[in-house]
């Protein structure tokens, strides 16, 4: 089992920053990739960015690209999801998500199996 807990959320204006975290505890050597989805009010949850936990290689959703950057601490068991240039429309549930099994797919839920309660963002115009 991999347990992850996610922090960092709040309100911002647009155009502002946030910085978000997701810490893994559990069966932590197993990790493959670890992702950030959202969810907004009536939505369906959305990819954002993922990280695959050996290399390093990053994934991003085309709306995030260029504003939102993903980063892990391999040592703190910890990934980064850094949020600029914000704008309303990000306003969601942050959800940070895991993988523990090899999988070339990063884009959707289902390629994951351990998720975190999530985090608020709200951006305010």
């Amino acid at each position: 089992q991999v347990q992850l807990v996610e922090s960092g959320g709040g309100l911002v204006l647009a155009g502002g920053s946030l910085r978000l975290s997701c810490a893994a505890s559990g069966r932590t050597f197993s990790l493959n990739v670890m992702g950030w989805f959202r969810q907004a009010p009536g939505k369906e949850r959305e990819f954002v960015a993922a990280i695959s936990w050996s290399e390093g290689t990053t994934y991003y959703a085309d709306s995030v690209k260029g504003r939102f950057a993903i980063s892990r601490d391999n040592a703190k068991n910890t990934v980064y999801l850094q949020m600029n240039s914000l704008k309303p429309e990000d306003t969601a549930v942050y959800l940070c998500a895991a993988r523990t099994y090899d999988s070339r797919t990063y884009y959707y839920p289902f390629a994951y199996n351990y998720w975190g309660q999530g985090t608020q963002v709200t951006v305010s115009s």
